[in-house]
């Protein structure tokens, strides 16, 4: 939930990096809030269209979309991309499986030009960090 709140946080900020942990956790809790938004529209009636979709659901998917953008472009920084890779979700049918493929790669290990390491305390155990994440290099 601490991830989700995160994102949230930075409500439209496109700069910098998203670990896959911090992207990964915010599309979880965003389908199930999505889900539960879904059921509550239906229980209660709010339905609209042929697509049956929800009053209160369309209010939470146009409530996250500036973070869940800004999550994604966080992310393809991370991997040393540009944040336009996102727009490989406009391509029908392989663009959505490229970019989870993307989006699932292990981030860059250091610094890029889309600024420092957010998994840097774990990758190279600095001071207060805790133990140093199984498989990486300590200091």
């Amino acid at each position: 939930m601490q991830w989700y709140i995160e994102v949230l946080k930075k409500y439209a900020v496109f700069d910098g990096r998203a670990r896959r942990k911090e992207y990964w956790m915010f599309v979880l809790f965003n389908v199930i809030v999505s889900i539960v938004l879904s059921i509550v529209d239906n229980l209660i009636g709010t339905t609209y269209g042929s697509a049956n979709s929800g009053v209160i659901s369309s209010i939470y998917s146009l409530a996250v979309l500036l973070p869940s953008i800004g999550v994604g472009i966080r992310r393809m920084h991370d991997t040393n991309r540009s944040g336009w890779w996102i727009l490989i979700n406009l391509i029908p049918c392989v663009g959505f499986i490229w970019f989870i493929v993307l989006a699932a790669q292990e981030g860059t290990a250091g610094d890029n030009q889309y600024g420092p390491d957010p998994k840097a305390a774990e990758r190279f155990g600095q001071p207060g960090a805790g133990p140093a994440e199984p498989g990486y290099p300590t200091v």
